[in-house]
């Protein structure tokens, strides 16, 4: 069974049909790639892949399980995290806490452990804490735990939302243009700690991206969007070379 299966989903917006006839199977463990022109529909699938937007049409599932119109927090329980395009962190929080949020849907202790601060919420916050400096250590920021958020260089805030999403204990992880202001050594940088997180961790993973360098150097599978509507999939080779995708981003006659 795929991990994710995705069968003609739509939605419209008023008059606007934003993305329809989207089909897309991801498998444990694999990377993929969701690209196309700036427009082209890539964050409203991935909206509504995370519950942020209820499809118009079609049918989501995750591991067998219909996740279709769920609300995000089901989403997320159920093994699905994401990071954005524009950066999402608790900027006055602590790099260690913000990893320590991404844990919300897994905290086993209630509101009176918390007040009392008995026994219980002790030991879970020290396991907490434990797994927020392994996963910090994959990407070379346990030793930034205790700096705020904003004082973190660009690229680093980069890695921390990554680091935050993993906190969730996803099965697929969503990459909303990770690369977005990054210069070619973070860029090769986070190709690296994106390969390493599908290794280490065993998740699938699919990203939005511009940098086609980026996509081509490390996604298995690639599925292009123009206009709401798929136009190509395939490896970066078979992608790369195809008519329509070149006509999409470059312009032409896709005749």
């Amino acid at each position: 069974m795929a991990l994710l299966e995705v069968t003609n989903l739509g939605i419209s917006f008023g008059g606007l049909q934003a993305v329809a006839g989207f089909d897309m199977t991801i498998e444990k463990g694999h990377l993929y790639g969701l690209i196309g022109p700036n427009g082209a529909g890539k964050t409203t699938a991935f909206n509504m892949l995370t519950g942020m937007y209820a499809p118009s049409e079609g049918n989501i599932r995750l591991d067998g399980v219909d996740i279709t119109g769920k609300s995000p927090e089901f989403i997320c329980k159920s093994g699905v995290a994401r990071t954005f395009q524009n950066i999402r962190l608790f900027k006055a929080m602590t790099v260690l806490d913000n990893v320590k949020v991404g844990m919300h849907n897994r905290v086993e202790y209630n509101v009176w452990h918390g007040i009392f601060r008995d026994r219980v919420f002790r030991e879970k916050e020290h396991d907490m804490n434990k797994k927020a400096m392994n996963l910090l250590k994959v990407f070379g920021l346990d030793e930034r735990a205790e700096y705020a958020a904003s004082q973190l260089p660009y690229g680093e805030q980069r890695k921390l939302e990554i680091c935050r999403a993993l906190a969730s204990d996803p099965k697929l992880l969503l990459l909303d243009e990770p690369a977005a202001g990054m210069n070619p050594n973070e860029t090769q940088e986070l190709m690296e700690t994106v390969r390493k997180v599908r290794d280490d961790f065993g998740i699938a993973i699919l990203l939005i991206e511009h940098d086609m360098k980026f996509v081509m150097g490390i996604c298995e599978d690639i599925t292009v969007l123009e206009y709401g509507r798929i136009i190509a999939h395939g490896d970066a080779e078979t992608v790369s070379n195809d008519p329509r995708v070149i006509a999409a981003y470059l312009g032409g006659d896709d005749d």
